[in-house]
């Protein structure tokens, strides 16, 4: 997905926030005047992040902010299990919940709200736009052998483990793998959190060789490479996941909650409208 001029701006404007010192906030521009046209916003932020950390040093870790939601959401595993097979369909509950949980955003969010998120389950369910794409998952899922799933933020996975619960109950065929960030870059997942919500006991748990918070084909391990290269089916989550996945000529369904201005506009929707898309090869 290509940089819009407003989502350039917002980049920029994001580090103006962090920072006055103004060789910094030069190379910063530098780097976003300069972008290729196929860049996506999650690499220009890769590159901004090496720059503010060769100045700076490393930011604030995140490791108290993602042990926290992690822990917050499974304290609910239980209640939103019983939730999910007590309702007609819980596979489709399932991917309802595990989109509400792209809420837990550090990077698109200015402000995480704990009682904003926990809100967001009152009201469950999907656009109509929606079904039909959901409907297709679904089916080619009767077939396939290899489900991919690309993680995005802690917490969050938590609910994408209950949706892998319910999914394999329905197609026990498939192979089911998740793909994580290799290093650590916001409240994203890592192999570390995967682990530690258990994920990594039934799914096999692929790094994606780097830490930016989005997946990058060019900068991706081989292990992660051949991980899309044979999948049959690929989940992908969140908006980093969107912008650096899309129009790239594979076929890919998204799940996330528009949570900026770019997203609202680009779908016509009001902020933390789910949204559920297949982008086909020939779209």
């Amino acid at each position: 997905m290509r940089v819009s001029e407003s989502c350039a701006e917002c980049l920029f404007n994001q580090q103006k926030n962090l920072t006055d010192d103004k060789d910094y906030l030069a190379e910063i521009k530098a780097i976003i005047d300069g972008r290729d046209e196929d860049d996506t916003a999650p690499y220009l932020v890769y590159r901004i992040n090496s720059v503010y950390e060769g100045r700076f040093g490393k930011k604030a870790s995140y490791k108290d902010v993602k042990r926290k939601y992690n822990d917050l959401v499974m304290s609910m595993e239980d209640d939103l299990r019983k939730k999910i097979e007590s309702s007609e369909d819980p596979l489709f509950k399932a991917l309802v919940f595990a989109r509400i949980g792209n809420y837990i955003d550090f990077g698109a969010m200015n402000n995480v709200d704990e009682n904003t998120f926990l809100v967001l389950f009152d009201d469950p369910k999907m656009r109509s736009e929606d079904e039909a794409d959901i409907k297709s998952l679904f089916a080619q899922c009767e077939t396939a052998k290899k489900f991919l799933l690309v993680a995005d933020n802690c917490g969050e996975i938590v609910l994408d483990k209950l949706f892998l619960e319910q999914l394999v109950k329905k197609y026990p065929q498939l192979e089911v793998s998740v793909m994580v960030r290799g290093a650590d870059v916001l409240n994203d997942v890592t192999l570390e959190d995967a682990e530690y919500v258990g994920l990594s006991k039934k799914y096999r748990i692929i790094s994606n060789g780097n830490s930016a918070a989005g997946t990058i084909y060019h900068m991706l391990s081989d292990e992660a490479r051949k991980a899309i290269d044979s999948a049959e089916i690929i989940l992908a989550k969140g908006l980093g996941n969107y912008e650096s996945m899309c129009k790239q000529g594979r076929h890919i369904f998204f799940s996330f909650l528009c949570k900026c201005e770019l997203f609202t506009s680009r779908f016509n929707v009001p902020r933390l409208t789910g949204v559920f898309v297949e982008e086909r090869v020939a779209d």
